[in-house]
């Protein structure tokens, strides 16, 4: 039912009410309506029917109060060419080409071209560029980039091929009587899937990198596929001054690009995140209603038969993966990786 159907029903329902109950100050009490509403209402039914009965109050606009068409083209043109702008900077900008037009004026124009937001401005852009074959400006590819930014803060990443970036995380696991805190390092391959994860007694620089060293490097050096970025949130155990933590020192010294997430956004390493409430819900769980465990070296032995189970036999429904294990998604996509190594050279003839 349309909006303007209800409001219909809606007064009728009171025209109603008052004749069943004989009151209107009754009626108009239950409905919400005052006495003055009521007797316009009444009197607009009386001398229309139903039809007049429709929203009235909204005021129709006044086309001769609109800016010129010229300057109407220029701010729709400056959306075009600046999406990033705001309101504010594109009068400012337009006013030193000569066009004067209030922020205000600005925002009118683009609600009217359904323009007014961020988004929707770089969703122009890239409806013309799919429409016509066009060079874009420095502005334009900031703009797009700003846009890949902000998908990467609400979870959505951008990955090529295995190895192009990694998310790594730490995973609370519980305390066990005898063993006390257990702290999880977790790494997953954003494309492929495949993960990795080592358990410790505590969670610093030094254990976010032994992990890396231990399992994860050694395996893409396997594989002839370099490690280009990793993706970690902004913990005391990922993030410091270089001179002085273990843990950006380690990826300096590898040629590791380090990317962290924004303040206050988890969902920016979803995948880390949806990685531990599986491993919570299908290892975990089960392990520790199975079986009580007395040492880490236990605990660490069972979750490596459950990530070569992980990697090697379970199905995923990640992006890339189409159903397909991590381990046969990451061999197929191989070549993509090795496409894209930089500095590669095919040998002369």
């Amino acid at each position: 039912m349309k909006v303007e159907s209800k409001l219909i029903k809606t007064r009728l329902g009171l025209l109603n009410l008052a004749e069943h109950l004989g009151n209107v100050s009754q009626a108009c009490k239950v409905m919400g309506y005052s006495r003055d509403s009521f007797y316009r209402i009444k009197e607009m039914y009386d001398t229309g029917g139903e039809s007049a009965l429709q929203e009235i109050s909204r005021s129709k606009p006044i086309l001769k109060n609109r800016v010129e068409p010229a300057v109407e083209e220029a701010v729709v043109q400056m959306a075009f060419d600046y999406p990033a702008y705001g309101q504010q900077r594109a009068c400012n900008e337009l006013r030193k080409k000569g066009v004067f037009i209030s922020a205000g004026g600005i925002r009118s124009v683009w609600l009217r071209h359904n323009l007014e937001l961020f988004e929707k401005r770089l969703h122009n852009l890239e409806e013309r560029m799919a429409k016509e074959s066009m060079i874009l400006t420095e502005a334009q590819l900031m703009a797009l980039e700003r846009k890949k930014e902000r998908r990467e803060t609400f979870g959505e990443i951008e990955t090529e091929h295995p190895g192009y970036l990694g998310s790594q995380d730490t995973y609370y696991v519980g305390n066990i009587k005898g063993v006390g805190r257990i702290y999880q390092q977790t790494f997953i391959d954003t494309y492929t899937r495949v993960a990795f994860a080592k358990l410790y007694e505590s969670k610093h620089a030094i254990t976010s990198a032994d992990i890396l060293n231990d399992r994860v490097l050694p395996f893409f050096e396997d594989q002839e596929v370099p490690l280009l970025r990793i993706l970690t949130d902004r913990g005391t155990e990922f993030k410091g001054r270089p001179e002085h933590h273990e843990y950006e020192l380690y990826l300096q010294i590898e040629g590791i690009e380090h990317s962290k997430t924004q303040i206050r956004r988890p969902q920016s390493n979803g995948i880390c995140e949806r990685l531990h409430r599986t491993m919570q819900e299908e290892f975990y769980a089960v392990a520790f209603r199975k079986k009580l465990y007395t040492n880490l070296a236990d605990l660490q032995h069972d979750l490596d038969e459950w990530m070569k189970f992980y990697n090697n036999e379970r199905c995923h429904s990640g992006r890339y993966c189409f159903g397909k294990t991590p381990m046969e998604t990451f061999k197929e996509s191989l070549i993509l990786a090795r496409q894209k190594m930089i500095g590669q050279l095919t040998p002369a003839a």
